[in-house]
């Protein structure tokens, strides 16, 4: 399967270590893992996943594949800025938002108008988004309503 974690591009507090976690226990359980591809919440999710032998994808916003975190496997150019947010959670199964901001808070927008299940840790209060505390939680809950 592949999961859309979605989150700031600078990754404030417990952010880093949970998005960390959550990239390894994805790869551990064989899932491939799409971002924006940058920095903060991306950049902790993909070295998680990376480190455990996982897939990453970046959807980047500009033209140059050099502007991806070095634990992203195969970075996409798009050139169309803030609007890539769009593509992070078409190209998921599932979303697993991490703090964040207004950029998140768009993606969650995104992935519940198009049918994703959206699981949040310390994120933006959203109907349709279900609240987990733990990373374990956030990708049980992923797994669970894509393949139940």
């Amino acid at each position: 399967m592949r999961v859309s974690v979605i989150g700031g591009g600078t990754a404030g507090g417990d952010d880093a270590g949970v998005a960390e976690r959550v990239g390894r226990l994805l790869a551990e359980r064989g899932h491939t893992l799409v971002c924006g591809g940058r920095g903060g919440v991306m950049e902790a999710a993909c070295r998680g996943a990376s480190e455990a032998d996982g897939r990453t994808i970046g959807i980047l916003p500009g033209t140059d594949a050099r502007e991806a975190n070095p634990y992203v496997d195969v970075p996409i150019v798009t050139g169309i800025g803030e609007m890539r947010n769009v593509l992070v959670v078409r190209n998921g199964e599932a979303a697993i938002a991490i703090g964040g901001r207004y950029g998140t808070l768009s993606e969650m927008g995104f992935a519940l108008k198009i049918g994703r299940p959206v699981a949040g840790l310390g994120t933006h209060d959203v109907e349709g988004v279900q609240a987990v505390e733990t990373p374990e939680e956030a990708v049980r809950c992923v797994e669970s309503r894509v393949e139940g």
